[in-house]
């Protein structure tokens, strides 16, 4: 097991683990629960932690939460899925005609 990085809060963090887990990639959400404690425990020690199952994944998985983190530049083109062949705004990540998820790592 590997720390990866430290989350805002526990909705991003969440989020950012669901992202990496379609992705197939292994992780766990570490000190879910442990916000009630701030105070009693340092801010930086009750963050919500990403920590990935097998560290070889380190460098897919940080791209993906970068994507995740930042979205689809201004202009970014429209992408075409490859289940149905339908044509999507760079914005949206999964198929509305079918329901395929947008590989994260296509233009």
């Amino acid at each position: 097991m590997m720390k990866l990085m430290r989350a805002p809060n526990l909705l991003i963090g969440q989020h950012w683990i669901n992202v990496l887990a379609t992705a197939g990639i292994a992780c766990e959400l570490h000190n879910r629960y442990l916000n009630g404690a701030l105070g009693e425990i340092p801010a930086d020690q009750c963050a919500p932690e990403l920590w990935l199952v097998d560290e070889r994944d380190e460098v897919i998985a940080r791209k993906l939460i970068d994507v995740a983190a930042h979205g689809p530049s201004a202009g970014s083109p429209s992408w075409r899925c490859a289940q149905c062949g339908e044509t999507l705004e760079a914005q949206f990540t999964v198929c509305w005609q079918c329901g395929t998820a947008r590989n994260p790592l296509d233009g």
